[in-house]
């Protein structure tokens, strides 16, 4: 995990221990020790803030990747901004939570993101996807349902729903 604020470090490691088959190996304040942490621990998965000091969590994903090729990156993050969403899923990263949506988004996205699909938060509004792949994403339906609904967008084929503020192509 890479964040520097120590109280959402907290609050990820508690969330993240409601579920026995994950562990928290390690935790970083900014994006040179991520890339180290990650080169030194090959992880399976890191969740990655992208205002870090030093270097962004944007440029610290592309570093990860090339040197821990097989982890995968949940971006965690307070930006809301379709844009920065968007360059972040570029680097090859597997999902995306905002974090006023983390309380109830962070597991089905670890969950998702483990099993090879991309998590979108419902706290996005605007982000288009144009890749190939399949898209999966996991969103709440409305405001008052707790249980996730399974969405898949092809190439080609458009899924919009308000709801979910979501769009893909």
């Amino acid at each position: 995990m890479v964040d520097d604020y120590e109280p959402w470090r907290r609050f990820v490691s508690t969330t993240l221990r409601e579920r026995r088959e994950l562990q928290l190996i390690a935790e970083a304040v900014d994006g040179p020790e991520a890339v180290q942490v990650a080169q030194q621990l090959q992880p399976d998965l890191i969740l990655l803030d992208i205002g870090l000091p030093t270097i962004n969590g944007i440029e610290a994903a592309r570093r990860i990747l090339q040197s821990a090729p097989k982890t995968k990156i949940l971006f965690v993050s307070e930006q809301r901004s379709a844009d920065v969403a968007e360059e972040a899923l570029r680097t090859g990263a597997g999902g995306y939570v905002v974090k006023s949506h983390a309380a109830t988004e962070l597991l089905p996205a670890v969950e998702a993101v483990l099993q090879g699909k991309r998590f979108v938060s419902a706290g996005l509004t605007g982000i288009t996807f144009t890749d190939a792949e399949q898209v999966q994403q996991l969103a709440f339906s409305n405001e008052n349902s707790a249980k996730p609904h399974q969405r898949t967008c092809s190439a080609g084929k458009t899924f919009t729903n308000p709801a979910r503020a979501c769009q893909c192509r």
